[in-house]
């Protein structure tokens, strides 16, 4: 393939097909590349698809997008052994006629997007794996390498779109190998259940959804989190922690991802269903702090290659979406100036990431992820002291309510003094400043 490319898009997950669909919308002339043997065939989990993010790409998208449900309602559980305590929000507000959020299969949405993709102009071709970029004598990167017979492909830029591990970004020395505390492990599997026992158990009906986001002691008293999501006909339920614990415990993902499933507050959920999908992927968790340089001549970085993922809030398509789009805008209008993709220029994708939620979002806990890393007691100590003070406040047993206040205080100072409560307190305020 001797022709030249306005773009080269390195990948076809979220932000690769959000910046790959922005230009070829503009009338640039783009390839994209994906090693899978189609969009979406390395990804079986269920995950939460923004709606914003989405619309601002293809506005109509509701009408023909593979969405499963809509959520209504978002449910915050603490978990000890034994039991949960939490927090939930409903609203029948959320049943609107343009919905916020939707439960997806990424499979079949990142194929539905790629469709998208072609149908506006794009070139997309598959089961081709991208093995270095090309540079001129000065530096600038010129186009890529494939693993086909004459592979070297040209373009005036080249957008890596190419997941948490892009090996390309490292090889090319664009950012560093990921730290194992900047970087989560986490299992899905996908359980089948009739429509109407997910309705009937979440409290839903038609294409209403419940997302449940769970901390605690499930995680073994590493740093993760667990979720069930509810898709049309199955669950999306979930496990991860963070890369470097899993080395220091010895513990297993697949062990974790059991035992989460066998908690008393869990099993119920998912009594019934039958298990037809299991998959292990890579999330960027390292934040802010994490966040590599991501523009250069002639090359810019999206997506979670970008490590552009809200670990606390739980976000990462939106933001996935939102930087592919920056960045195709930014290689749009300096097209149109008839301007070059050098480092100067492309330094605008950066300063449109100041502007966004994206680097705001990011920036607000940038203190979060460090943390959380040194404080392991809010996946230990915390879940316990929490569930044993509502099991003592709840428990109806002929100990006047002082006497229990006093218990309750007890418990927590004897697990962490009174100076570790306080630096507790303090170290979490300054985090999330």
């Amino acid at each position: 393939m001797t022709e030249k490319f306005d773009a080269i898009v390195v990948g076809a997950g979220p932000s690769g097909n959000a910046a790959a669909y922005t230009m070829a919308k503009a009338g640039l002339k783009v390839l994209q590349i994906e090693r899978g043997e189609y969009p979406g065939s390395k990804n079986v989990q269920g995950a939460i698809l923004y709606a914003d993010a989405l619309e601002k790409i293809i506005p109509d998208f509701r009408e023909d997008a593979p969405l499963e449900r809509h959520i209504i309602e978002q449910r915050l559980w603490m978990l000890d052994d034994q039991s949960y305590m939490g927090t939930h929000y409903r609203s029948d507000k959320f049943n609107e006629e343009r919905p916020n959020r939707y439960t997806i299969i990424r499979a079949q949405i990142d194929k539905w997007f790629s469709k998208k993709v072609k149908e506006a102009g794009a070139l997309v071709i598959c089961e081709t794996t991208v093995t270095d970029l090309l540079k001129d004598a000065a530096g600038k990167v010129i186009g890529v390498r494939t693993d086909r017979e004459n592979g070297d492909i040209f373009a005036d830029v080249v957008v890596l779109c190419d997941g948490v591990n892009s090996l390309l970004a490292q090889r090319a020395g664009f950012r560093a190998e990921l730290k194992p505390e900047h970087v989560a492990l986490a299992v899905k599997e996908m359980h089948f259940l009739p429509r109407d026992v997910i309705d009937e158990r979440f409290n839903v009906k038609g294409e209403e959804g419940v997302v449940i986001e769970i901390a605690g002691t499930v995680t073994s008293g590493m740093v993760g989190t667990a979720f069930i999501y509810t898709n049309g006909e199955s669950l999306a339920v979930g496990i991860g922690c963070l890369v470097s614990d899993f080395k220091k415990t010895g513990e297993t993902p697949y062990a974790l991802l059991e035992r989460f499933k066998n908690h008393p507050s869990i099993a119920p959920l998912l009594k019934g269903s039958e298990v037809k999908e299991y998959a292990a992927h890579l999330i960027p968790e390292g934040g802010y702090k994490a966040i590599p340089k991501v523009y250069g001549d002639g090359w810019m970085i999206c997506g979670d290659a970008g490590q552009f993922v809200n670990a606390l809030h739980r976000e990462g398509s939106n933001m996935a979406m939102t930087t592919g789009r920056l960045a195709a805008e930014t290689v749009m209008a300096l097209k149109e100036a008839g301007k070059p993709m050098t480092d100067a220029n492309l330094a605008a994708y950066r300063r449109s990431l100041e502007e966004s939620f994206v680097i705001k979002d990011l920036k607000k806990y940038k203190d979060l992820p460090e943390f959380l890393h040194r404080n392991t007691q809010f996946f230990s100590d915390y879940p316990n002291l929490l569930s044993k003070a509502a099991e003592t406040w709840f428990r109806v047993d002929g100990i006047d309510k002082k006497t229990k206040e006093g218990q309750m205080v007890r418990g927590f100072v004897k697990a962490r003094g009174w100076r570790g409560l306080l630096g507790d307190a303090v170290k979490l305020a300054r985090a999330w400043r």
